[in-house]
């Protein structure tokens, strides 16, 4: 006998982001109150070269409306797997059976990979829709915490600063700049938290890059040091701009080059009309990073934890 809606499960299609995006806006409005997702950047996660739609995406639906839907990333090449979940509260037996699906799909990447498990990390809400008994009852815990903060802009407040002494910046507009900065992120968060390394085509992939304004991404150059740091931003989400990365060298930390580019950056987005710049960082990013943000007028936005499933790649 019936006893609840069919669940009927697929894999995620390209002509499927609109109503891909339209869940996890209504998710957004849950959890952090206001929609927050753009459908190009729901479109260029499905038409990323490294997914393969067919065994990395799943979408539920039930009753004909999408409940809920899974997405695999495998960057690491390794142990190391991501996946995106995302449910709508009243379907979590839907949302379980994407997330089997998921780790099922990751031990096989693992496998593949040639390594004895799978290291899998879910990003999540710190109030999530998601009910996270079902996680901890599947072997999931957190490990990590990151803040999205943000800061409102106004030209009047927030004009151009000056560079430091010695400094100067210059935005990406040419290939080399474009290398260099990729170079410069690659060097700079090698110790964070979660970073795998990407080669630069993989880095232009990652960023959809096709629709990256690089005149919004600068690099700082030290008299006597060269280039020393980076910012890369974008201003293409619909409630804010972005800034996706900011990043210094050791030799170059301590004078000043990450509040300078952050201050560059808020004049910029001011000038282009925008009323609010936001960012993610890693409330254990052993840099102070939360303390520069803090102290530029950065507020937190809402957080977000880091959950983490250690999978045999056999069985």
């Amino acid at each position: 006998m019936q006893t609840g809606p069919i669940v009927t499960v697929r894999a995620a299609r390209t002509e499927d982001a609109p109503q891909i995006c339209e869940l996890l806006n209504a998710i957004d409005t849950i959890e952090i109150g206001a929609p927050e997702t753009d459908p190009h950047t729901v479109e260029a996660d499905l038409v990323h070269p490294e997914v393969d739609l067919e065994q990395d995406s799943w979408l539920a639906f039930e009753g004909g409306r999408l409940v809920a839907y899974a997405l695999l990333w495998d960057d690491s090449g390794a142990e190391r797997v991501d996946i995106d979940h995302y449910v709508l509260p009243d379907h979590q037996a839907a949302g379980e059976r994407l997330l089997a699906a998921a780790e099922e799909r990751s031990r096989a990447k693992a496998r593949g990979n040639g390594a004895a498990q799978a290291v899998v990390h879910l990003h999540l809400n710190q109030r999530p829709t998601t009910d996270t008994a079902i996680l901890t009852r599947r072997g999931w815990r957190t490990v990590r915490r990151y803040q999205v903060m943000v800061r409102d802009l106004t030209p009047h407040q927030d004009p151009l600063p000056e560079p430091p002494s010695g400094v100067t910046l210059r935005a990406c507009i040419d290939e080399t700049d474009r290398r260099r900065a990729h170079a410069l992120v690659e060097e700079t968060f090698a110790d964070h938290f979660d970073h795998q390394p990407r080669t630069y085509e993989q880095w232009l992939d990652d960023l959809d890059a096709a629709h990256l304004d690089w005149s919004l991404v600068w690099i700082a150059s030290v008299e006597g040091i060269g280039d020393a740091a980076v910012l890369l931003s974008r201003n293409d989400r619909s409630g804010m701009g972005w800034v996706r990365n900011l990043g210094v060298v050791r030799a170059a930390r301590g004078r000043g080059l990450g509040g300078h580019l952050l201050r560059h950056a808020f004049g910029v987005y001011a000038a282009l009309g925008r009323d609010t710049l936001g960012l993610g960082v890693d409330t254990l990013n052993e840099s102070g990073a939360l303390r520069l943000y803090e102290a530029h007028g950065m507020r937190l936005h809402y957080a977000v934890d880091t959950w983490e499933v250690t999978l045999p790649a056999a069985g």
